[in-house]
């Protein structure tokens, strides 16, 4: 019996040194997984960025990468997303195919957990494409094809930039105002891809609606540097306005151009990005114009990020890299509202409709039927020559449309008008 109760208390003891052992085991094992735990936790939010670099858009993808790498810079020196710093992998999306194949690597190789950018709406179309397929978000910051919106829409795609429909709408309102549409005869030059022929339906729609007689339009390849042949077309046509529906250093060549053929009849636009119209130089550009934004809104949101961007890059915003700013700095906010990088969680808040601050005099919202950003625009002409006061102070600024009293819904596309079905 003695020997008996030796046995089960030796038992005993040899059973709780194996749990002592076991649990100090689990505890070193513990420890030892720790580091892979905290940098599950600090790993870095990777975003996939694409815009053009190179080609007729190269210039404007330029300013984007600077406006979207000072937000990413600012947002993780305030402590990055959910504590975690953004690493934002920006490249050259070249053209449509490479757009794609480039926005697959980054979701299946990089691990992206959003695509972010792009100018080129026929290269947009490929990402969203893309996006959908993988069920990742892609917030299509700068293209403007009303197509994008409508029939190629998918829930898995925002658009930031003002529509094509918004453009004309701005800009068309204006030259009804002085006169330029009823009655008029009318002269077109349209960029040959996505977005010219969007653009161009859409204004020969407003045009026609409002007495203009459309009499020319003419295709432009995106790689066109002389335009001698369309010029000669004008001035044989005699129109009363020349309507562009050109885009990136395609209308900074054309406004040149133009200028030196020393054509009498009015031109105006339904596409400038700032940095095209500064690089046409004073005297050459005339006519009126829409812009999403530009550096002289008067807002204490506007002035801190031209200060800002000119004492890091040396230069003045132009609103590409205005709106990659504040589209890096709404993902953010989305993902800490959300506590999460999902797509599907971030998609709700987007649709939810929640406002965003983005340096105008009204905050923004998405609607959550089209995904189009909700937003103030602005027309505009030039000053008299010899009143600015350099190279980038030449344009003359019109008030925000629609006015503070009125929808921001009211220049764009109304439901009953989209077909865009998610």
């Amino acid at each position: 019996m003695k020997h008996a109760t030796l046995q089960i208390a030796d038992d005993s003891l040899n059973q709780r040194r194996k749990l002592l052992k076991t649990g100090a085991l689990m505890a070193g094992g513990a420890v030892l997984g720790l580091p892979g735990v905290v940098g599950a936790q600090t790993e870095k939010i990777k975003i996939g960025h694409l815009t053009p670099l190179t080609g007729f858009l190269g210039a404007l993808g330029e300013y984007a990468v600077m406006g979207i790498k000072m937000a990413e810079e600012e947002i993780n020196a305030s402590g990055g997303v959910m504590g975690r710093q953004i690493d934002v992998k920006s490249e050259d999306s070249v053209n449509p195919q490479v757009a794609s194949t480039k926005a697959q690597r980054m979701i299946e190789r990089d691990g992206v957990a959003v695509l972010m950018g792009e100018i080129n709406s026929a290269s947009a179309l490929t990402i969203s494409q893309v996006a959908a397929r993988n069920k990742k978000l892609f917030m299509s910051i700068g293209a403007r094809s009303d197509a994008l919106r409508g029939k190629d829409c998918n829930r898995y795609t925002f658009h930031v930039d003002i529509p094509v429909t918004v453009m004309v709408n701005a800009a068309g309102e204006a030259l009804v105002r002085q006169g330029l549409v009823k009655g008029k005869k009318i002269y077109s030059l349209t960029a040959d891809y996505l977005f010219g022929h969007d653009l161009s339906r859409q204004a020969k729609r407003f045009f026609a609606a409002n007495g203009g007689n459309q009499i020319g339009d003419e295709l432009v390849a995106t790689d066109v540097t002389d335009f001698s042949p369309y010029l000669l077309k004008i001035r044989q046509a005699k129109p009363d306005l020349v309507a562009t529906n050109l885009a990136g250093n395609q209308v900074t060549i054309f406004v040149k151009q133009y200028a030196e053929f020393g054509l009498p009849y009015p031109v105006a636009g339904f596409n400038l990005n700032t940095a095209d119209a500064w690089a046409t130089g004073e005297g050459n550009l005339g006519g009126i114009w829409p812009t999403v934004w530009h550096h002289e809104i008067k807002t204490p949101g506007t002035q801190a990020f031209v200060a800002k961007f000119i004492k890091k890059y040396g230069k003045t915003p132009e609103n590409h890299a205005w709106i990659e700013y504040v589209s890096l700095k709404m993902m953010a906010q989305a993902m800490n509202a959300t506590k999460s990088t999902d797509s599907e969680k971030l998609i709700a808040y987007f649709e939810s409709q929640a406002e965003f601050d983005i340096l105008k005099s009204r905050k923004a919202y998405f609607r959550s039927w089209d995904h189009q950003l909700m937003q103030e625009a602005y027309p505009f002409t030039v000053k008299p020559k010899g009143q600015s006061k350099n190279k980038e102070d030449f344009l003359l600024f019109g008030e925000a449309v629609p006015g503070p009293s009125q929808p921001l819904e009211l220049l764009a596309p109304t439901k009953a008008d989209n077909t865009c079905k998610m």
